[in-house]
């Protein structure tokens, strides 16, 4: 009889059981919980929450900046214009360079130049990756040379490049593609370093071998390493083309960023250095912000390292 009353306490022990013992109350607040951490946000920000988190700061600090620079100049703490010029000087230079139709010659040019030696170095520098991060002959013969040229600065590139080439669009390319394609390839060989080998074994256990395998594992795999390799690569040619345009100077070259600054520098107007140095640094910020920030964050989202807010 003990035997059998054991037998059915066991049996009425089940799901259900558990079910009931729990607080309908606890159930519900652990359910809501779980389905807390599984939903993904699928509304729009609000323009206003937008405003506040993303514009305010960046505004708030060129403010401040322009607040001390003022001060500074107000107050005679720097009293020589030839060092530190007005804001209102710098002003003044920029709507000269609009009312004469130059200031966006002089953007225009360089940014042309940088954008198409970038997608060259692209080009070349992602499949000299791949190469070097999947064959270990290639890794241990180019590999170093890579690491040496990447740390190599960029303007020890001019000279030889104006031998070689010329004064001209060859030349500015030429020292593009030697400062950006390093970081490019080296940027895609340690994204390739940091995928999971199960990754690789999945993929072939699933027929994927040879270049299906590069495009559709190797490459997807790595592509957090590439972006961080890409946006350095772009910062390379972006100060590899300044170097090129504050050295080389022709008139079949136009007048770019660099060679404003180099102008500036020529004619001791410390305002016209001024500009040229706001617009090289505008410019960098406006092609992360525009192009590369945003791809980065919709690649972590994808892989839900990034949380959208």
């Amino acid at each position: 009889m003990a035997s059998t009353e054991t037998t059915t306490e066991s049996k009425s022990v089940g799901p259900a059981a558990v079910r009931d013992a729990v607080p309908g109350q606890d159930l519900a607040g652990l359910e809501a919980g779980l389905d807390a951490l599984d939903a993904v946000q699928t509304t729009r920000v609000p323009l206003r929450q937008t405003l506040v988190q993303k514009v305010l700061p960046p505004l708030t600090a060129v403010v401040l900046v322009l607040v001390i620079w003022q001060g500074l100049v107000s107050f005679k703490i720097v009293d020589d214009p030839s060092k530190l010029p007005s804001p209102s000087a710098v002003w003044h230079e920029v709507s000269d360079a609009w009312l004469q139709g130059t200031l966006l010659d002089y953007i225009w040019t360089s940014v042309s130049r940088g954008l198409l030696g970038f997608l060259l170095a692209l080009v070349i520098g992602t499949p000299l990756g791949l190469v070097v991060a999947r064959v270990r002959f290639v890794r241990s013969a180019i590999g170093p040379i890579l690491s040496g040229l990447q740390s190599l600065p960029s303007v020890a590139w001019v000279p030889p490049a104006v031998i070689w080439l010329g004064l001209d669009n060859k030349m500015m390319y030429a020292v593009i593609l030697l400062g950006a394609v390093p970081s490019i390839a080296n940027g895609l060989v340690s994204g390739v370093d940091q995928v999971p080998p199960l990754f690789l074994r999945a993929g072939r256990t699933l027929g994927a071998t040879g270049l299906r395998h590069t495009w559709h594992i190797v490459l997807p795999a790595a592509l957090p390493g590439y972006l961080a390799g890409l946006k350095q690569g772009w910062a390379f040619s972006w100060r590899s083309l300044m170097a090129a345009e504050i050295i080389a100077s022709s008139p079949d070259l136009g007048i770019g960023l660099g060679q404003l600054l180099e102008n500036g520098r020529n004619a001791s107007s410390m305002s016209m250095v001024f500009l040229a140095i706001f617009l090289i640094l505008i410019v960098g910020i406006a092609i992360d912000l525009l192009i590369f920030s945003p791809v980065e964050r919709r690649v972590l989202r994808s892989r839900g390292l990034l949380v959208r807010s």
